[in-house]
């Protein structure tokens, strides 16, 4: 009896251990599908905390002389400028903070987005710097005023002003600029890699003076004792200005006052 069952028992047990590494190689080729899938899973999620999308930036409109330089083939805004500006603005320039008069220019200022605020003050500094450099961050004007020179603290034949917003190496000590003057000397006065004739620096240096004047001194926006000329109305600089201040963003409302007062004459914002 033993030797007739003695056949079928080694074909019994060799099905068995075909069975048993099948159902292991199944098990182990299921961990290795189920871990991939668990390791993308995770690289997906890091990569979407690590690189969240960055939100569109809204462009500022153009001004006059930015249209008419264009046209002519000279120096215009350029876009990336805006950015710069909008990410220099302390929050203090985006609250109620700002003085009033502010709505000369933009009437729904208060009632505006941050995000509308930002392109709005990016649009007030390229009208700014289209008044005062007609948009070449490189313009250098070298001033005789004995006011200017008693400002500076320097003699008059030495007072010049720089870059997109025409400003002194002084602006450094007084306002905190980003300008570094001793490793300015070596270059030459018209190298655009001068810290005061770099936009960046330029522009920064302006948003913490208009701070200055407009939060720290509560100050207008317009007053005849402002750092820029520009800024001081009754004056043919601020004329000037107030000329590239005559296109700003929709958000700002300023054209929909003017289509309520329709009778009332552009040159009504340059007074």
């Amino acid at each position: 009896m033993a030797d007739r069952h003695a056949g079928p028992v080694p074909r019994l047990l060799s099905s068995r251990k075909r069975g048993f590494v099948q159902i292991f190689a199944l098990k182990w080729y299921a961990a290795i599908f189920f871990a991939t899938i668990a390791l993308v899973g995770c690289g997906a999620k890091h990569e979407s905390r690590s690189a969240p999308p960055r939100p569109q930036v809204k462009q500022a409109p153009h001004t006059p002389i930015d249209v008419k330089k264009a046209e002519l083939g000279g120096d215009t805004w350029n876009p990336q400028w805006n950015q710069i500006v909008e990410q220099a603005l302390p929050p203090a320039m985006l609250s109620s903070q700002v003085p009033r008069d502010v709505r000369r220019f933009c009437p729904r200022f208060y009632v505006m987005s941050q995000e509308d605020q930002r392109v709005f003050w990016a649009y007030f500094f390229q009208a700014l710097a289209g008044a005062e450099a007609g948009l070449d961050p490189g313009a250098t004007v070298r001033h005789t005023e004995p006011k200017l020179a008693a400002r500076e603290n320097v003699p008059v034949s030495r007072v010049r002003t720089e870059g997109l917003l025409q400003l002194t190496y002084a602006d450094q000590q007084r306002y905190g600029c980003p300008f570094d003057q001793q490793g300015d000397r070596s270059l030459k006065l018209n190298d655009p890699a001068r810290s005061i004739l770099q936009p960046k620096n330029n522009l920064t240096c302006g948003v913490m003076i208009l701070d200055n004047q407009i939060i720290e001194q509560h100050k207008p926006l317009l007053t005849r004792s402002s750092y820029w000329a520009t800024l001081r109305p009754g004056t043919l600089s601020y004329r000037v200005f107030a000329k590239q201040m005559t296109n700003p963003p929709a958000a700002c409302g300023l054209h929909l006052v003017r289509g309520h007062h329709h009778s009332a004459p552009l040159k009504e914002i340059a007074e």
